[in-house]
């Protein structure tokens, strides 16, 4: 009998890369509670730079201990594009987008990025995506409107902050698309530090604003602002970047719809903000969204286990038959 379960090796590196796709959305969801409390004394580009500087801190002595050398030279290229416009753009356009909007119109817009990592995956990398892909992007994209309307403050958004807002899904979303090369001949450890350094680098005119905020803010927003660059930025970026080495950028951009989901259930426990039902229905949409897209078919077991196809037989050649005369070749005819 043939066994078509998958190997325990692959079973176990499926698990690992699912457990590291669950621990990058959940300090995901918490970035965005941290934002709203390190944002009120920071500035845009001086959040960023702290954030960044923080993580490129704790990525480069986790490098140090473990001996990660730089990484090849095929890598660079998609190291320093998504370190530009998802470790830099990114962050200082989701920051200068979420003081001018809410959090939930932001969210809204922002999640508009998963779908552009499924379009340009396909279109660059050759991605497939099936239905249940679709399928469940639709349903998690579905939730996420849900949770945005509902948690708007009802009054009417800036317009540069929804187009800040967007230009952060079209950066996310391109540095997803140009990390996916890299991590085919450069570890996670390597593509996660030195994108986080191209970041912060970029960031670098920030400093002043950096320095003056930090001088007046309070503790408690530098606390964030430090626990913004170890946890959401050094672990779940590195966790992300080796979630994405085993699977498609397509399924993994998916992954992040569970994000809303989870900055509810984060508020709710945390800021005392209660979530209507309107809030924990598009939240549990966004969460059978993933479900479905992360799912994979049943595969279709034979009648007969281990049976191989039986070829059909060879036809059998007919018996010569008697030559017969040439029909007269009629008037017209080829």
């Amino acid at each position: 009998m043939m066994n078509t379960s998958p190997s325990v090796p692959a079973r176990r590196a499926e698990l690992l890369a699912t457990g590291a796709a669950t621990v990058t959305v959940v300090l995901w969801a918490s970035a965005f509670v941290s934002i709203r409390s390190a944002g009120a004394a920071y500035s845009p580009g001086a959040l960023a730079l702290g954030r960044l500087l923080a993580g490129a801190l704790a990525l480069g002595a986790l490098c140090l201990v473990r001996g990660e050398g730089l990484p090849p030279r095929a890598a660079w290229r998609g190291i320093a594009i998504s370190g530009l416009l998802w470790f830099g753009f990114y962050m200082v356009a989701l920051n200068w987008g979420e003081q001018q909007v809410d959090a939930g119109t932001a969210a809204l817009v922002v999640n508009i990025g998963p779908v552009l990592v499924a379009l340009l995956g396909s279109r660059l990398l050759g991605d497939a995506v099936p239905p249940r892909l679709l399928a469940g992007m639709a349903v998690s994209f579905a939730g996420a409107v849900t949770v945005g309307l509902s948690m708007s403050g009802g009054g009417g958004s800036s317009l540069l902050g929804v187009a800040l807002c967007l230009l952060a899904a079209v950066g996310c979303a391109c540095g997803v698309v140009a990390q996916k090369p890299a991590l085919s001949s450069a570890s996670p450890l390597q593509v996660t530090t030195f994108g986080c350094l191209v970041g912060a680098v970029a960031c670098l005119p920030f400093a002043g604003q950096l320095v003056r905020d930090a001088a007046d803010a309070p503790a408690s927003a530098t606390l964030n602002m430090l626990y913004l660059g170890v946890f959401p930025t050094a672990l779940a970026f590195t966790t992300w970047a080796y979630a994405l080495a085993r699977t498609t950028a397509s399924r993994m951009g998916a992954t992040t719809y569970a994000v809303p989901a989870l900055v509810v259930l984060m508020s709710w426990l945390f800021l005392d903000e209660i979530p209507g039902l309107f809030t924990l229905g598009g939240g549990l949409l966004c969460l059978a969204g993933v479900a479905v897209s992360r799912s994979r078919p049943r595969t279709r077991t034979p009648a007969v286990a281990g049976t191989a196809a039986v070829p059909e037989p060879a036809p059998v050649p007919e018996p010569a038959a008697t030559a017969q005369p040439a029909p007269e070749r009629q008037p017209g005819q080829a």
